[in-house]
């Protein structure tokens, strides 16, 4: 993975999913590498609201994918139903 996936933020899920040039694969890397970067930076210490936001742009991120491989963007929300 490169560095650039690190520059992505949740405002530019739009603009990832629409991506011409990009592979399903490698929108998907990128979300996924800014939903493991969303965790990482999560310890302890999180406050309550910052969990309940963390999980909101998780889910943002899983819609995301939903949108570019239907079957595992579905999985992933089905998931953290549970």
């Amino acid at each position: 993975m490169n560095t650039e996936a690190c520059k992505y933020k949740i405002k530019d899920l739009d603009k990832i999913v629409n991506y011409t040039t990009w592979t399903p694969k490698q929108k998907t890397d990128v979300l996924f590498h800014m939903d493991s970067t969303l965790y990482c930076n999560m310890g302890i210490d999180s406050t309550i609201r910052e969990k309940r936001e963390l999980r909101t742009q998780s889910r943002l991120i899983y819609k995301a994918i939903k949108k570019i491989n239907g079957s595992l963007g579905r999985s992933l929300l089905d998931a953290m139903d549970i």
